[in-house]
């Protein structure tokens, strides 16, 4: 894996010791980048999961040695990911990365289906991610490494019919993939998305755990740094000549 020395990375979704966020926020640490978080612990209280104590986690990962900056921040406001992008940079110097990885996701089909739902979702999940990638280029300096990671689910390869609101925002996000691409590669800014798969991050009730387990090839869940490898391997400089693509992280299962 190369090297991440003197690059600066914002990563969204990072409150869960247990979530894709930390995984990834620790290997890009440990690779030298310096990393802002964003975490928004009032939405992980309201789930079984529970929150994290956020300001420990911080200081685990401040542990790892590069800079750490934090922000609690609520992407339902549109204002948010100005803010946020622009306290990273007051932060950290300078952008080079950024991961998306923050959701929001409820259950409701389509005979649960409200319009409330429907705009939180995509507020959260897909309006939020194109004005933090818009904020992080207007503020990219054009030094080599620009990255942007977006996260989708696997909406695309096989039916999802519990999760409407979820795997609408989740699918634009897949199909914003290319274009976005295309429009920055001028730029010399790389645009991947990854889908990864059923991963254990803590949500998943006993009888939906063995449901996916039944149809993984490999016998077991996805964990974090799973997903954590791939995006700081897109992240480096080994994966400069990779842009444009949707790539299922998911173990050869759904």
């Amino acid at each position: 894996m190369g090297s991440l020395e003197g690059r600066a990375a914002v990563v969204t979704g990072v409150g869960r010791r247990v979530g894709i966020g930390y995984a990834v926020a620790t290997r890009l640490l440990s690779q030298g980048a310096a990393v802002a978080l964003q975490s928004w612990s009032a939405y992980d209280a309201e789930q079984p999961w529970g929150a994290d104590n956020v300001e420990s986690l911080v200081e685990e990962l401040r542990a790892i040695g590069p800079p750490v900056a934090h922000s609690e921040a609520d992407f339902s406001d549109p204002g948010t990911p100005e803010r946020l992008i622009a306290a990273a940079q007051r932060s950290l110097g300078h952008l080079d990365i950024l991961v998306c990885n923050h959701a929001r996701s409820k259950r409701e089909r389509l005979e649960e289906l409200s319009a409330r739902e429907l705009d939180l979702s995509y507020a959260v999940n897909t309006r939020a991610s194109l004005l933090l990638i818009k904020e992080l280029v207007r503020r990219h300096d054009g030094r080599a490494g620009g990255r942007v990671i977006m996260m989708t689910s696997g909406q695309h390869l096989s039916p999802m019919p519990q999760e409407l609101p979820y795997i609408a925002s989740k699918g634009a996000i897949h199909q914003l993939t290319a274009s976005l691409a295309a429009h920055l590669a001028v730029r010399g800014i790389t645009v991947n998305t990854v889908n990864p798969g059923a991963t254990d991050t803590g949500y998943a009730t006993p009888e939906l755990r063995a449901e996916v387990l039944a149809s993984e090839p490999q016998g077991r869940w996805g964990e974090p740094d799973d997903a954590a490898r791939l995006i700081a391997w897109l992240c480096s400089d080994e994966a400069r000549w990779v842009t444009g693509q949707v790539i299922n992280s998911t173990g050869g299962g759904p």
